[in-house]
C-alpha cells in the first residue's frame, strides 16, 4: 500500500514541477504573477516531497528489518521464522529495560543485557547502581536509529560507513597512480621499474552524545507508548544533525574533516554571481571532475541553493531540473542525483555553495555502533528517567590527490 501511495505522490509531484517549469520556458523572463505561481507550485511540490520522504523512511525501516532477519537466519543456520522470533525476544527484553530498568527483568533477561554491556561505559558505573549501566543496543533498535541518522545526515547517507570493534587510530591507505602509464617493451629488453607512491589518511574516533533525553514517569508507565521509537528517533535526530554538520564543514582538528573542507575548487562564479549560478558554471563544475569519478557522482547543496538551480534553463530553453517519478530515486540536475544538505553554505559572496563528485569517497568510521545509558536516581525527584546515547565516529574524504569531490564557489563581488 505504501509503495502505491509513494508512486501516486511522485506522479502528482512530477506534474506540479512540469507545470511550474512550463511557466519558465514560455518566455525568457517571467512577470511577478507568473513568478508567484511558480513559487507556489514548487512549494506544493516540496510539501509532497516531505510526505514521500516520510513514507520512504518507513519503507526503509521495514526493508532493513527484513534484511537483518534474513542475515541472522543465515548466520545462525535457523529458519526465517526462528530468526524473527529471536529478534522479537531481544527487542522485548530491551524494551522492558527501557521502561523499567534492570529490576524489571528476569535473571535470564538480566544476563542478556549484561552480555551487551559496553566496556567504555561500564567502567564508569556507580557502585550499587545496577540500573545505570550502558548497553549496546540490539539490532532492531539499531536499524531504526540508523534510518533516523541517515534521514538527518545527507553526508552519512551517501558516504561509505566502516564499522570497527575498537577506537584505535585507523590509517586508511591511499594511492594515486593516475599519472603513470605502461610502455612498449622491445624484444630482449629489460622491464623498467616505476614505484607506486602510497599515503594514508588517519580516521580517529571522536565521542559524540545525544545529550540527555528526559522521559516522564507517566509516559514510562503508559503501556501504549512506544519508548523504543521515541528514544531511537530523538537520539537519531540529535546525533544525525551534529554528524552532518561536522561531516560537512568540520575542521579536521578535534573533529571530523568535513566534505566541503576536504573538497577542491572546481569552479568560481563569474563576477556578479554572489547569490546565483549559471548553466555554464554547472557544466564547468561537472567537467572539473575526472571522468573516472563522474559515473555515480552526485550534487550536494543547501535547499536555498537548490531553489535557485530549479529555475535554470539550458541554451535550448529546457529546465535543468528533472523531478523523480520512481520510488527511492532522487531528483536529478543535468542527469545527476541531487542531495539536499542544509549544512552546505547558502549562496553568498565567496560561499562554497554547491558540491559535485563521488560522495561515496567520503568515509565514515564508526566504533561498535550505539551505546545507550539509562539514569534512574538522578532525575527521580522530577519523576523522570534520563537516557542518553553515545557513538564514536570520524569522517574524511579519501582523495589521494585525485579530487573526487569539488565545489562551486560564488564570486566575491
Amino acid at each position: 500500500m505504501s509503495l502505491v501511495k509513494v508512486k501516486a505522490l511522485r506522479e502528482e509531484r512530477a506534474k506540479l514541477v512540469a507545470d511550474a517549469q512550463a511557466i519558465l520556458v514560455k518566455a525568457d523572463k517571467i512577470g511577478k504573477e507568473d513568478e508567484s505561481r511558480f513559487d507556489q507550485m514548487m512549494a506544493d511540490a516540496d510539501t509532497i516531497k516531505a510526505n514521500i520522504d516520510r513514507l520512504e523512511k518507513v519503507l526503509a525501516v521495514e526493508q532493513e528489518l527484513g534484511q537483518r532477519v534474513e542475515q541472522r537466519a543465515g548466520r545462525d543456520n535457523v529458519s526465517i521464522t526462528e530468526a524473527k522470533n529471536q529478534d522479537e525476544q531481544e527487542g522485548t527484553i530491551f524494551r522492558k529495560w527501557l521502561v523499567g530498568g534492570m529490576q524489571d527483568l528476569s535473571d535470564r533477561e538480566r544476563q542478556f543485557m549484561q552480555r551487551r554491556a559496553a566496556p567504555v561505559i561500564q567502567a564508569a558505573q556507580s557502585v550499587g547502581t545496577t540500573t545505570a549501566g550502558g548497553f549496546l543496543v540490539p539490532q532492531s533498535f539499531s536499524d531504526r536509529l540508523e534510518v533516523a541518522l541517515k534521514y538527518y545526515s545527507g553526508v552519512m547517507e551517501n558516504a561509505e560507513v566502516i564499522e570497527t570493534d575498537s577506537g584505535a587510530d585507523m590509517p586508511w591507505p591511499t594511492v594515486n597512480d593516475t599519472t603513470q602509464v605502461g610502455a612498449i617493451l622491445a624484444e630482449n629488453a629489460t622491464i623498467s621499474a616505476q614505484d607506486v607512491t602510497f599515503a594514508s589518511v588517519t580516521l580517529k574516533a571522536y565521542m559524540y552524545t545525544s545529550k540527555l533525553i528526559a522521559v516522564s514517569l507517566q509516559l514510562m508507565q503508559d503501556s501504549f507508548f512506544n519508548m523504543e521509537n521515541l528514544i531511537a528517533d530523538i537520539a537519531g535526530e540529535r546525533l544525525g544533525r551534529i554528524f552532518n554538520t561536522h561531516f560537512t564543514t568540520g575542521t579536521g582538528s578535534g573533529q571530523p574533516n568535513g566534505i566541503v573542507t576536504a573538497a577542491a575548487s572546481g569552479k568560481v562564479g563569474t563576477t556578479g554571481q554572489t547569490t546565483s549560478v549559471i548553466y555554464d558554471d554547472l557544466i564547468d563544475l561537472i567537467h572539473s571532475i575526472d571522468p573516472a569519478y563522474r559515473r555515480g557522482s552526485k550534487w550536494m547543496a543547501n535547499d536555498s541553493s537548490i531553489k535557485v538551480v530549479r529555475k535554470l534553463k539550458d541554451s535550448q530553453n529546457r529546465p535543468l531540473w528533472e523531478p523523480s517519478v520512481q520510488a527511492g530515486q532522487p531528483d536529478t540536475l543535468l542527469g545527476y542525483p541531487v542531495v539536499t544538505n542544509n549544512d552546505v553554505a547558502a549562496m553568498a559572496a565567496n560561499a562554497k555553495s554547491i558540491l559535485f563528485g563521488a560522495l561515496n569517497k567520503y568515509k565514515v568510521r564508526r566504533v561498535r555502533g550505539m551505546t545507550l545509558m539509562r539514569l534512574n536516581e538522578r532525575y527521580a525527584d522530577a519523576l523522570q528517567v534520563g537516557f542518553f546515547a553515545f557513538a564514536r565516529v570520524d569522517g574524511n574524504l579519501i582523495d589521494a590527490g585525485t579530487n573526487p569531490v569539488k565545489y562551486y564557489q560564488n564570486s566575491a563581488t
